[in-house]
């Protein structure tokens, strides 16, 4: 494969399904010693049965700014979240509780995220890991090479959000949102984030085949490639390296959406 999209990127997200498993197992449950009445706890006491805290919650009830996050994903569809404090992750939902998002909405949230302040950097350094790798040769090196990889790393990005977040799915009439489990296992969460990227909601809530995904990120790929990539690279066969690659890259990406929630809850008790 002649290019991807940033092995950097792959190492933060494979940090955070570290993270996620930490964020599971960090806690242990918590127990009540067993005790009578009028008489205080012994260092002998075993714990009572069915005190156990639950494993995982949708939010942390407790947690006035938690509460209001879910209040406003309700009001308007979409959140304000960031992966990792930084990274725009405004189709990730906690709550079922959601209006469907319409035409306009679809489009102005994926262009929230693709052009948010973070990206420049965030395509800057992945233009700089192509670089030193000499990815795509005929870009060449020196200050007009780097350029041409910021500007592919940015359209390849871009384009790829639009065509699965906002293009197919107002024309499908899919949910382009993520919706957070927030429950269960680790593993069994996780078989529910993998399979997001084969099935999705449609706007009336039904599931479906995700389209939006699948093709969407193949037309993206077919695009950039025969468009402003080097002609070298310009096969069928980079294509579909290039479109397993994001799905690749998209199943990883969802998977630690999933477990984020945990994961910036555990932080911010620290």
């Amino acid at each position: 494969m002649s290019r991807s999209p940033g092995k950097f990127g792959l190492v933060i997200l494979v940090a955070g399904l570290i993270g996620c498993s930490w964020a599971q197992q960090a806690t242990p449950p918590q127990t009540a010693p067993s005790t009578q009445p009028g008489r205080p706890a012994q260092p002998g006491d075993q714990p009572q049965q069915g005190n156990t805290a639950p494993q995982s919650q949708p939010a942390d009830k407790g947690n006035p700014q938690e509460n209001q996050s879910i209040k406003k994903q309700e009001q308007t569809g979409v959140s304000n979240d960031r992966l990792f404090f930084a990274l725009p992750n405004f189709l990730t939902v906690e709550t079922k509780n959601v209006p469907p998002l319409t035409v306009g909405q679809k489009f102005k949230v994926v262009a929230r995220g693709s052009f948010d302040y973070i990206e420049i950097p965030w395509y800057a350094f992945l233009a700089g890991v192509s670089q030193a790798e000499n990815s795509e040769p005929g870009y060449g090196q020196g200050a007009e090479g780097y350029g041409k990889r910021f500007g592919a790393a940015f359209a390849d990005g871009t384009i790829e959000n639009f065509f699965t977040g906002a293009i197919l799915p107002s024309v499908l009439r899919q949910d382009p949102r993520f919706y957070q489990l927030g429950k269960g296992g680790f593993w069994h969460r996780t078989r529910y984030a993998v399979g997001r990227i084969f099935v999705t909601r449609t706007d009336s809530g039904k599931a479906q085949f995700n389209y939006s995904e699948i093709f969407g990120s193949a037309a993206a790929a077919a695009i950039s490639t025969y468009s402003y990539h080097p002609r070298a690279d310009r096969t069928l066969s980079n294509t579909a390296s290039v479109w397993g690659t994001q799905v690749g890259y998209d199943t990883i990406t969802i998977v630690v959406k999933e477990f984020w929630p945990d994961i910036r809850r555990k932080l911010k008790k620290k």
